[in-house]
């Protein structure tokens, strides 16, 4: 038997031959498994024939589920946190209780597997010696757009989740901060059936996607390579000044865009700074 611990337990991404044999012996071991859906999880369990216990550890409950999960540690049980797929904590719940079993004194064990985000770079043909995990970006445009101008200047590539009905509205926001020259990869339905893994520049990407409904089905890791050296430097004062009077009676968009021509630099960090200077 496993000692008393919350055992951090990867589940596969797609395909069931990626479930490893110490992930299923781990989870035939505890005497609970936390799931992110027990309905969901119930057919794996069922597939790999595991029979123990499964509670629900979800964003709605998870603070409500804590004092649950301590009291089977402190009675030397063992129990295993699992996510719908991948690895759980990973933009998935956990976090609240990883941190207050750490708190409780309880031992917290990986056992590693599938993240579809790595899963994703390591083909994708984009810089990997650096890289950034960013997440979900918001629901709405214009909070995507702040999002994106954020990491706008990052030398590194930038690796992000979406869902299919906001797919190409995401792109098109990445082509008016990023540009729509700069590289990118689109990995969707990783280890599954219609595995698509697709580099080309933005404006590319996105024309690729659209005249494809097929390629706007499924779940989405957008990588996006990092800014040129020359992109992710400050701005001059005088810059910032010519940016300051075109935004008293501009957009963001026509700000940045006259800026450019007239300073001869390039849009995408005006258009960063545009932003920054038009929420302050």
């Amino acid at each position: 038997m496993p000692e008393s611990a919350l055992y951090i337990v990867a589940t596969p991404i797609g395909n069931l031959q990626d479930f490893t044999p110490r992930a299923i012996d781990m989870l035939n071991k505890v005497q609970v498994i936390a799931a992110e859906d027990t309905r969901h999880s119930a057919r794996l369990m069922a597939h790999f024939n595991i029979k123990t216990p499964m509670v629900s550890v979800h964003e709605h409950n998870e603070a409500h589920r804590v004092e649950r999960i301590l009291q089977h540690l402190q009675q030397g049980e063992s129990v295993a946190l699992i996510s719908d797929a991948g690895t759980p904590v990973i933009s998935d719940p956990g976090f609240v209780l990883v941190r207050a079993v750490r708190e409780a004194g309880f031992n917290v064990v990986p056992v590693p597997g599938c993240v579809a985000f790595v899963t994703a770079l390591c083909a994708s043909g984009l810089p990997s010696h650096r890289f950034s995990f960013e997440g979900f970006p918001p629901h709405k445009s214009s909070g995507r757009k702040q999002f994106y101008s954020e990491r706008a200047g990052l030398p590194h590539t930038m690796a992000f989740y979406e869902s299919p009905h906001r797919i190409l509205a995401s792109i098109d926001d990445m082509i008016e901060v990023f540009g729509a020259d700069r590289q990118a990869a689109m990995a969707r339905e990783l280890t599954k059936t219609f595995e698509t893994i697709h580099s080309a520049p933005l404006s590319e990407l996105r024309d690729w996607m659209a005249a494809d409904a097929n390629q706007q089905r499924g779940e989405f890791v957008i990588m996006v390579e990092g800014a040129p050296v020359q992109e992710a430097r400050e701005l001059d004062d005088e810059a910032l000044r010519v940016l300051d009077v075109l935004l008293a009676e501009l957009s963001v968009k026509q700000a940045s865009a006259l800026a450019a021509q007239i300073t001869g630099l390039k849009k995408k960090p005006l258009y960063q700074a545009a932003l920054e200077r038009k929420k302050d």
